[in-house]
């Protein structure tokens, strides 16, 4: 069973570049051991002090959430295409106002 895993630009330091690797995770507690095997950098991006998936990470399985599949119990099936997103915030802490312009 092989699965294929698309890392996102914004970990792609952390994993020399690789954009996209396959494995034969089952779950995702594999994966993540996969992972941090190959790329130990990666793994606070992943998880928490606890070993938990990080909150503001989320994973999707064929474009599903994979809270919505079981989460760390979904069993993962041949030829899935997993994609990490870390959540990403910023911007200004000063408020804008703008002004609609009026033709």
């Amino acid at each position: 069973m092989t699965i294929t895993v698309q890392i996102p630009t914004a970990l792609r330091r952390l994993t020399a570049g690789a954009g996209r690797i396959t494995c034969s995770a089952t779950n995702l507690g594999e994966l993540f051991s996969v992972l941090d095997q190959q790329f130990p950098d990666l793994n606070p991006h992943l998880r928490d002090e606890a070993g938990q998936i990080r909150r503001f990470l989320n994973v999707y399985v064929n474009e599903e959430d994979i809270r919505f599949l079981g989460g760390n119990t979904y069993a993962f099936q041949d030829g899935d295409e997993v994609l990490l997103v870390p959540s990403i915030a910023g911007g200004s802490a000063e408020a804008v106002d703008v002004e609609p312009s009026v033709s």
